[in-house]
This record gives C-alpha cells, structure tokens and sequence, in this order.
C-alpha cells in the first residue's frame, strides 16, 4: 500500500503539470488566433486580469482559511511591494508578451520564456548576490547554459526555416538565394517576427524582475495565494488604466457571445484559480524547483498542436531554437539544484556543529581559567 500511495505521489504530480503546459499553450495558440482575428491585445490583457482578479479574491481566503496569518498583510512596505509585483508580473509582462504574441507565435512564446533563469543569473551578478567562481562546477553550468539560452533565442530571432507541415498549395523556392532569404527573419519585414521575439525577451526579462521581488515578498508573506490575489488586482489596475489610453475606441471593448469571449472565461479562470493552485500544490508536495522544470514541455505541446492542427504555423528554425533555449534553460535548472543542494548539505553541518557547541558551551563558561583565556 506505501509504495503504491509513493508512486502516486510522483505519477500525480507530474500529470498534472504536463497538463499544466499543454493547457497554457493550448490557451496560448487560441489567444493568437484571436488577436491574429482583430480582437486587441489590451482589451484581451484587461477583461482576463479583471476576471481572474474578482475569482482570486474570495478563492484565496478560502485556500489559506487554516492557515494563521501572523504577519500583517497590509502594510506599507507590503503595498510597494505589491505594486511592483503588479507592474512587473502583470502590467509589463502581460502587454509586452500579447503583443509580442501578437507578432510571432506560440513557440516562440516558448523560447522566449526560457530565457528566465539566464536574466535571473545575470540579474543576480548585477545585483552582486551571485559571484562567478569558474573553478565551480554549477557556476560553469550556469555560464554555459546562459549561453546555451541566448543562442537559442538568438537562433529564433534570425532563423526561421521551411514549414513543418506546409498547405498543399505551398511548393518549394527553385532559386536557392532567394529561398535562403524566405526562411531569414530579417527578409520578412511584413512579419515583423524579430520585433516580436524582442518584445517576448522584455517581458521575460519583466518577469525575470518580478521573480527576484515575489521570492522575497513570499519569504515574508508565506500565504501565496493572498499574494498572487493583491499583486493580480494590483496589475489589473495598471492594465486597466494603461489600455483606455491606448485603445480608445469604445466598439472594442465591446463583448459578443462568440469564441473570444469564451476564450476570455477560460483564460481568466485558468490563469488565475486553476495552474496557480496547481503549481503551488505540486511545489509543496515535490519541492520550489519541480515547477520550473516542465517549462520545456511547452515546445513539446506547441509543436505537437502546431503540427496537428494547424498548416504554415510551425517552422524548422522555431523548433531548433527553442529546443536549443530549452537545453540551456534545464543546464540552468541543474546548476541551480546542485547548487541548493550543496547549501542544505553545509547548514545541516553547521546545525550538526552548533548542537555539538551547545553541549559543550555549559562546561567551558563553567571553567574560570578556559574563560580567562
């Protein structure tokens, strides 16, 4: 029965967070379909915040009503920290992510969004919490595995190449040179296929802002789901503001019953309650870094609705670059472990230590002479 309930601890999980990343990019493809069919990204950005905020609310009192809160939760330095949480995580990511969306596709949302821990490891140099010792084993990781990260998107950015599965109608180029421009980025400028691969690296880098701020607002404020509920309502605020000025026309922010607004329903609910409460139940049972690492499955389950689904969607370069970004992104990962790892193992030998010095501390405060000296 106990190895039974163990392989469910592990099997459970895991389907869960596939689904997870097949579900994101699932939404993810349909948003595209639905900004490519002129619905506005801002208007798209505020009605699922607005929604997932109004849902966050009541869920997140329900989700911690065991838990005691100790730490008073609204208070200055909470607020700030809210606000930037907001800013980071919802109001520059989220526009900056749709419209770059909005200018390329799913996988390379893919790509972009494992550009994370490289920002973060170059964030935490900046910011002098990490050094670069090179004779370290995860420190080379780290290192290569950024590189590894930036040549990936850089790949994704330049290169494009045939389609996976192009429509009947398309035939090959005859004439090489120009069938070499057709499949480079930069000689389809009607595209615009870099710029939005730029606009999807900004916001990853947002988020990269957001991550560092969250982890040590969390520290502080361990009841998440309060902390995602202020920090959503918080960005919806910015987004809402943000977007009457930029989109002015009132006829588009108008809802009809049609497949944009279902898709509104599902985002807003998806996003907010269910991969939230997901992914905070899954880093409970297996740990913070079992999250992040079924963020590479999103290439998996982009390239495999890309190729089911839909024809002239999915290209070569897109699929090289981001299984090029995911491999550094999970060199990342495992420096990141080891070195996590390696801190528990020293603390656990300090702790080891100190009880051995509080047993032996008495005795020597006891000795006049060993205290003189």
């Amino acid at each position: 029965m106990g190895l039974m309930e163990a392989r469910w601890e592990n099997i459970v999980p895991f389907i869960a967070m596939a689904l997870m990343e097949a579900c994101t990019i699932a939404l993810t493809i349909l948003a595209k379909t639905a900004l490519t069919g002129g619905m506005s990204p801002f208007v798209f950005i505020v009605y699922t915040n607005a929604l997932g905020s109004l849902l966050l609310l009541p869920y997140s009192f329900f989700f911690h009503r065991d838990e005691r809160d100790d730490e008073p939760f609204v208070t200055k330095p909470s607020l700030v920290r809210i606000f930037l949480l907001g800013f980071t995580g919802v109001f520059l990511y989220q526009n900056l992510a749709f419209l770059g969306l909005s200018y390329s596709s799913p996988i390379v949302v893919c790509a972009m969004g494992l550009q994370s821990p490289a920002f973060s490891f170059l964030l935490s140099i900046v910011l002098g919490e990490g050094g670069l010792r090179w004779e370290c084993k995860r420190t080379r990781g780290r290192v290569i595995g950024t590189l590894i990260c930036f040549t990936g998107a850089f790949v994704e950015v330049i290169y494009l190449g045939p389609f996976i599965r192009p429509s009947p109608s398309s035939s090959p180029n005859s004439n090489f040179l120009t069938a070499i421009a057709h499949y480079l980025t930069f000689f389809k400028n009607s595209d615009n296929w870099a710029l939005g691969s730029l606009l999807l690296a900004c916001a990853t880098f947002s988020i990269s802002i957001w991550n560092i701020i969250q982890l040590d607002t969390v520290q502080k404020y361990p009841q998440v789901m309060k902390v995602v509920s202020a920090y959503s309502l918080a960005g919806t605020l910015q987004c809402a503001i943000f977007s009457a000025f930029m989109e002015p026309d009132l006829s588009a922010w108008k809802l009809e019953l049609n497949m944009d607004f279902y898709l509104i329903i599902a985002t807003g609910i998806f996003g907010s309650i269910i991969r939230t409460s997901v992914q905070v139940k899954c880093s409970k049972m297996k740990g913070p870094y079992y999250v992040p690492l079924f963020k590479p499955f999103g290439i998996l389950w982009a390239s495999i609705f890309g190729t089911s689904f839909f024809v002239n969607s999915l290209h070569y370069g897109s699929v090289l670059g981001a299984a090029i970004a995911g491999t550094g992104y999970l060199l990342i990962m495992w420096s990141q472990v080891q070195k996590d790892v390696q801190k528990d193992m020293v603390e656990e030998k300090d702790n080891q230590q100190l009880d051995s010095d509080d047993q032996i501390t008495p005795l020597l405060l006891g000795n006049g002479d060993v205290d003189q000296v």
